[in-house]
């Protein structure tokens, strides 16, 4: 598994319990929402969703399209490929627990358009050059697919997605581009907003939105 980001912490009510939930993150198969064992999902079905979902990467990258049409597009990806309710709930932490179910939905909703203009224009990096699906296996309890991105001019670098079927269908749950990891990335920026606006969580969705 790659080394997780180090999580900073605040000075608030609630730094020591970041931290802490920070340093958890090198076990992510342990923490409550992340999927347990994939069983009827295998190693060729989760290669050939991401050979899908790299696909339309791929396509999107070579497109010609402006950016605004691009983050469209990877919105559409993200929505289609990745299971939008767990990373979001994950990235909350746990103030997931006191959140209504008014605020998850309303969350769920601007988070997924704040990670697809996020990475998106990440990706959009990659105009020039393509990424190519390598192998899957399994790790405990879900399923690792690596790739890797040929970009013109630089060195090859890992993309890694980890996927699983516990929402019901196929979708992958957390990316690694280069050794960041995305769940734990997200958790540390999204806890770092709620702190600032003490704890918040009206307040933190509507500046997301605002962002995105």
């Amino acid at each position: 598994m790659m080394t997780p980001m180090p999580i900073p912490t605040h000075k608030t009510d609630r730094p020591t319990r970041r931290g802490f939930l920070g340093f958890l993150g090198a076990g992510l198969a342990a923490l409550p929402w992340v999927p347990t064992p994939a069983f009827a999902m295998s190693e060729a079905n989760a290669k050939l969703l991401v050979d899908k979902l790299v696909a339309d990467i791929n396509a999107v990258i070579s497109s010609g399209k402006s950016e605004s049409a691009m983050l469209r597009e990877f919105e559409r990806i993200f929505a289609r490929y990745a299971d939008v309710p767990t990373i979001a709930r994950y990235a909350l932490g746990v103030d997931a627990r006191r959140a209504t179910p008014a605020q998850l939905r309303n969350f769920t909703d601007v988070f997924q358009r704040y990670i697809s203009v996020k990475y998106g224009r990440r990706f959009r990096e990659f105009i020039g050059g393509k990424i190519e699906v390598q192998a899957a296996r399994r790790v405990k309890s879900f399923i690792e697919v690596k790739s890797l991105a040929k970009l013109r001019g630089e060195a090859p670098f890992d993309v890694t997605f980890l996927v699983s079927d516990r929402s019901g269908s196929d979708k992958f749950f957390n990316l690694f581009i280069e050794g960041v990891n995305m769940l734990l990335t997200e958790r540390t920026e999204i806890g770092a907003m709620l702190d600032r606006r003490g704890g918040d969580i009206d307040s933190m969705i509507a500046d997301l939105r605002a962002t995105s």
